[in-house]
This record gives C-alpha cells, structure tokens and sequence, in this order.
C-alpha cells in the first residue's frame, strides 16, 4: 500500500529544477522518495511524482559530484559501490563488480517536462552486466497536505497504466478535476505493476544491459503532467498534446539582455547580484491569464501569486528591471477585490494575499481563490505604482489603474479605526490569524510572551499607509486632481501625528510592533520599526534611536537584524518570526537607515547581508536564516524548511545598493538624483550599464577613493540630467 503523505520539516540537502509552474524537489542522489523534505516533481501545487529512485544492480550509486541548488538544469556524477554478483548468474556468488568501476551520470533539464538522460559507461576491462532499475509513483498530493494540512479526505487514485513505452499514473480529485502523469522511456524495459492490486502501488521499471569495455548504454526519461477539466475527465490512454513553453535557456538570456546589469570589484558582492539576478528569472511565473507573469514568491512552498511578496520584489527591482512592476501592478489590479466575501478575506478595493491552484483550492477546502488576507499589500500596490511611474513616467499605466487605486485607498479608509490606524482581524475561519508580513500565528507579541490580541494595527503598514498617501497625492497633482491630492496630503500628515502619539515607546528606545485592540501600544522591540524608517513615517528626532536598537546587541546577531530582540520573553532564533533573521526585513530596514542618513550602521547590515552569501549553497540568501549570535555561531545557520531560492530574499541586494547610492529617479523631469551616494568601505566600485529612466538610458561608474564617492556617467542616450548632490 502507498504511505500516508509525510509532512515536510527539512529541506536540508535538496536539488531543486524549476521552469514556469514545473518544479522538481529531489535529494542530492537525484532520487525523489517519501522522507520529511516533501521531495517530488511539482506542477503548480499538486505533487505528480512522488517516487523516483534509481537503482544500479538494486543499490543507490555513490555521488561524485551534484549539481547546483536551484536552476532549470543540472547533472550529477556518479559512480558504483562494490557490487556483490547475482549467485545466479555466478559460479563465484562473492565475487564483486568493484567499485567505481562505471561512470553514471545524471543530466537533467526542466522545461514544459522533466527530461533525464541517464548514462552507465564501463570502465573495466571486460563487457560488464548492469541492471537499472527505475522505482515510479505519483501520490497526487497538494501542496498543502505536504505542508502538514490534514485533510478528511482525498480523491481517488487510478490503477497504473503500462501503455507501450508509458507509465501513466491518474487521480480523480475531490475538485472534480482528473490530474494525469506520464512517464515515457525511451528504451523498453520490464515493466512490473507492486502491487496489482494496489491502485495506489507504484511501477519498477527494469532494464538489462550488457555494457562493453570502454562503452556505455543510456536511457532518456520524459515525466510530464496534466490536469483536465471536469468536462474532460476521461482518464486518457495516451498524454494530451502540451502547448509548448517559453525556452527555459532563451528566457534566461532574454531576461539578462533587457535587464539593468550591476557589477563590482568585490567578488562577493559581484557574486551575490549574479545570482540574485538568475534566481528571480527562476521564480518567474507566467499566468494567471495568458500573456500574464509575475515572480513567484518562493520554491518549493510558495510558487505562486503573493500579493505583498510580489509588490516589494517589485520595488526592490525598479532600479534594474521596472518590468516586474509593470506586471506586478497590472494582474494585481485585475484579481483587485471587488465584493464583501468573509470565506476569503475579502473587501472591495482589497489587493490579494496568495492564489492557489491545487485541488485544495479548488475544492473550497481553503479559502485560496485567492485568499486577501494581507492588511499591507493594499497599501503597497499604491506605494509600487507611485515609485514605477517615478522611474519610467509611465502616466498610460496610471490612468488605466486609477479606478483601482481610488478603490485600494477606499479600502484604506474604510480599514482604519478610530485613531485613522489601518487595523485588520479576520473573518475567515480558515483565515490568517496575523496578516502582515510577520503573519505566523505567534508572531505579534508583548514584550512579557503574552499574545497580542485584535484588531492589529502594524507599525510597518502606517508607514506603508503614510508613503502610499503620499505617492497617490503626487500623481493626483499630475493628473490635475488638486482637490483629491490636497485630501491625500492632509491625511497622511494627520496619520504622522498620530502615529508619533500612539506608538512610541520612550523606555524601549524604538517604536511598538503595533496597537492592539485596545488601542494599546504592543511593547515588544521587533525589526518592523525599521520599515518605518523606510517609508519616512518615523520622527527624526527619534530616529537616531531606532537606529541604534536595531543595531544593539540584543537586535543585531552579527549576522542580520533578528526579527525580535534577544531579550523579549519567548525569543526564539530558530523561529519563523520571533527571532530569526530575514533577508529582505534587514534590506528594508538597512535602506530606512540610510533614508535618514545612518550610513555606518546601514553598510554593518549591508555588510553582514553579503558576507553570510558565502556561507549559503551557491551563494544564494534564503527566505530566512536562524538568529544565533555570532560570538557563538561563527557561520550563519540555515533555518530548516526555508524557501530557497525566494524572490524578495534575491531582491534585497537591489534595494541595498539604490539606497547606498541615493538615486532618486524623475522620469517626469529627466532627471537622476544620487542624493549622498556612499559606497561603504568594503565595497570599492559598482557599475551600472543599461539603467533605463524614462526613455533614457544610462551607464554609470561608482567608485570609493581616499574614503568619498565618486560617480562617473559612462554613457547616457535619451534626455536625462544625472545630478549627484553631496
């Protein structure tokens, strides 16, 4: 019989593939299996391969050398171990195949299929007898249920089929949907049923070959998958005709070609935007309608539509890439909450929190259709369109989504409690008990471990309310709304004021997590004021002190800034919120800091930031990784189910370097403004080619000499003035 899905607690030692919707999660052998990694061949949110191990002479080949973490293709090498002869076969049962007598290799591609070529070449002497075997099962399960969701019940598994050169495995789900995989090999094999009278019993593929001395034999392997619609539930004999996706290798480059390119004398920062930049074509999406994209929030648990993720990587990427604005902005508007729906979250004007596909969804055991249960992604639509048509002048795109901005800052409005706070509790009773970016249900806390109880009203997303306001009341003025802009204006100065009132917190030194629902502020010291910093909501006068909390010893690990401070009752450095250290948090609040003019404590976050890359597997930052101290934890520590790659985690390099360099783009008046660049210490130089303002296009040459910066414009087409302000 086939084993219950087991719940995923640790990634540790995971290859990952991954084109559009396609992603394959496996163990460095190559091989998928039921272990607490969630390992399988993914398409959207449905698992639909849940086994695929090989076998050389029934043992696991040795690894050489694996591939890299993440990419859409990749090989690894292998060898055999000693190899003990069939005694039927044998007149000497003891004899052996020695080891590392035959070359296996692994070579891997994902595009609108997994494809391996799997090859055995002999390096003996003597023709050599080799059996491979393929072990193949797909358990259909949802993402959620590999996430450790129990459900009551699940669909119904088909028998396997052996069709010619196919293995097809089927599932009729609870969503009325039937999900289909294929396996096609390209040599004919044995092919064995478990169990047969199992439906849910895997497929043993075997093969036999005789290898001779010096050659080698190889099989190409095609997994693919569908899923079909109620009006097309017919189990199939045979796999549909696939529409074909976009090149995996001529996307990749496209992508690099038409993206802003950034480089740097310092390997280790050089290293960390290369990477950065491939991981985020990685993560690319297309959908959820054709001619849509976006960037997926993360592999393996969140390679989908998130409203908040995608928006700050969005504004992280408005430097080298406004595209991804442009996309972000355009399908969010269209899945923009139109109607009251308590089962989702749902309020009209209410940018969505996650969109799901699986039978899950689908099935209305989750509230996933999309789910909007996010209280700072509304404000955050309205503060990335404000900050695209600052870098591009892009007014054809602002009046096409005014309606929805009109609509976002209604929900605002309408979201606020009597003091004008936005403020969220949900409705949903499958909903997110905390719906900011910290939205794990321990996550918002006192200082003494006691739960905060709602509605919750963010620090961070006043500063989000307050920059959005502001942004919405620049582009009313340009499109001649004075009324509407005078009104923006003047709220968000009464939100300031009150902000100051109600949230800080003079004995901490820093301002509150947030207000409860009783007005009161929550006195746990947390790195969400520094998003406050980043939208320049927080006082001046005060600002000093946020800065030096968050660069204390109880808030800096040496490693990051920790998401609660070491000292506060129920900290926890291998937390997901109470203690842990998230890359994009640290960017966020390293910008806030430089925004006020903390440049030295800014570059100690920049600095910690770029040097862990080299310590994580192809110097790749994570979602998250653990807070220990590193007085006692010389290596930065990986937090063990952590997204990896993670788009807003990739895009915090971006954000670091525009706000080290103060550039502030005009496209409106062709202008780019480096207010203060200041490169720190470590960091010698940065180029910048292809930078796109406007219709203008720039190259420019940062360089640290004798301890000042300097810029030097390289190239410039199109009107643009680049003015650099000490």
């Amino acid at each position: 019989m086939s084993e219950a899905v087991q719940r995923a607690t640790d990634l540790t030692g995971t290859l990952i593939l991954k084109h559009d919707h396609l992603f394959l999660l496996s163990d460095p052998f190559g091989d998928v299996r039921s272990d607490q990694r969630g390992l399988g061949l993914y398409l959207g949110d449905t698992r639909m391969l849940s086994r695929y191990q090989l076998r050389i002479d029934g043992q696991r080949p040795v690894v050489l050398r694996t591939g890299g973490g993440a990419s859409y293709r990749n090989t690894i090498q292998m060898t055999n171990p000693d190899l003990v002869r069939n005694p039927l076969e044998k007149s000497d049962p003891v004899a052996v195949l020695q080891r590392q007598s035959l070359g296996i290799i692994r070579e891997r591609l994902i595009t609108d299929a997994f494809e391996e070529r799997i090859r055995v070449h002999n390096y003996t002497l003597h023709p050599e007898r080799c059996r491979l075997t393929l072990g193949l099962d797909a358990d259909f399960a949802d993402i959620f249920e590999v996430r450790g969701v129990a459900r009551q019940a699940r669909g119904t598994r088909t028998a396997p089929r052996l069709v010619e050169d196919l293995v097809g495995f089927g599932y009729e789900g609870l969503d009325g949907r039937s999900r289909q995989t294929w396996v096609r090999v390209s040599e004919a094999g044995v092919r064995t049923i478990d169990d047969p009278d199992d439906a849910a019993s895997g497929v043993t593929l075997t093969i036999d070959w005789e290898i001779p001395p010096g050659g080698d034999r190889s099989i190409e392997v095609r997994v693919s998958g569908e899923v079909l619609e109620p009006e097309d539930r017919r189990t199939r004999t045979r796999p549909g005709t696939a529409i074909a996706g976009e090149d995996p290798e001529a996307a990749h480059r496209a992508w690099h070609a038409t993206s802003a390119s950034i480089s740097s004398s310092h390997a280790a920062t050089d290293r960390a935007f290369r990477r950065s930049m491939s991981d985020l074509r990685l993560l690319v999406d297309p959908g959820p309608l054709p001619g849509e994209r976006y960037i997926a929030a993360g592999v393996p648990w969140y390679d989908t539509l998130f409203g908040r993720d995608a928006i700050i990587t969005a504004l992280q990427l408005l430097m080298v890439r406004p595209q991804v604005a442009r996309e972000t902005l355009t399908v969010l508007a269209r899945l923009q909450a139109v109607a009251i729906d308590d089962w989702r979250d749902a309020q009209p004007g209410k940018i969505l929190h996650e969109l799901r596909s699986g039978e899950m969804a689908l099935a209305h055991e989750i509230p996933h259709t999309p789910y909007y249960g996010s209280v700072d992604a509304t404000p955050l639509w309205l503060v990335l369109l404000g900050a695209y048509e600052r870098w591009t002048g892009d007014l054809d795109l602002v009046d096409r989504l005014w309606p929805n901005a009109l609509a976002a800052l209604d929900w605002i409005d309408r979201s606020s409690d009597g003091n004008g706070f936005v403020a969220y509790h949900r409705r949903s009773d499958q909903g997110l008990i905390n719906q900011g970016w910290k939205d794990s249900a321990d996550a918002i806390r006192w200082a003494d471990g006691r739960l905060a109880e709602g509605p919750i009203a963010l620090v961070e997303v006043q500063g989000y309310v307050h920059e959005g306001r502001r942004e919405m009341a620049r582009l009313a003025r340009r499109r001649g709304e004075v009324e509407l802009a005078e009104r923006l204006e003047a709220a968000a100065d009464r939100l300031r004021s009150a902000f100051e009132a109600a949230y800080w917190l003079e004995d901490a030194g820093t301002y509150a997590v947030a207000l409860d629902g009783a007005g009161r502020p929550v006195d746990s010291v947390t790195s969400n004021p520094g998003h406050a910093l980043w939208s320049g909501l927080c006082d001046p006068q005060r600002a000093s002190r946020v800065a030096e909390r968050l660069l204390g010893p109880t808030m800096f690990s040496g490693w990051g800034v920790r998401t609660l401070a070491a000292d506060m009752a129920g900290y926890n450095p291998i937390s997901y919120h109470i203690g842990s250290i998230w890359p994009h948090d640290n960017a966020i609040c390293a910008a806030g800091l430089w925004r006020y003019g903390f440049h030295e404590q800014a570059s100690q976050v920049a600095a910690a930031l770029i040097e862990s890359t080299q310590y994580f597997r192809d110097a790749r930052l994570p979602e998250l990784f653990c807070g220990f101290d590193r007085t006692s934890s010389p290596y930065p520590v990986p937090y063990p189910v952590a997204c990896s790659p993670q788009a807003w985690a990739a895009g915090s390099a971006f954000l670091l370097l525009q706000a080290m360099l103060g550039l502030q783009p005009d496209a409106a008046a062709h202008e780019l403004r480096l207010l203060s660049p200041t490169l720190p210490a470590w960091l010698p130089d940065v180029r910048l080619e292809n930078l796109v303002v406007g219709d203008a296009v720039v190259d420019l040459l940062v360089r640290r000499t004798d301890g000042s910066t300097g810029v030097e414009v390289l190239r410039r087409s199109g009107p643009l003035d680049v003015v650099v302000r000490v």
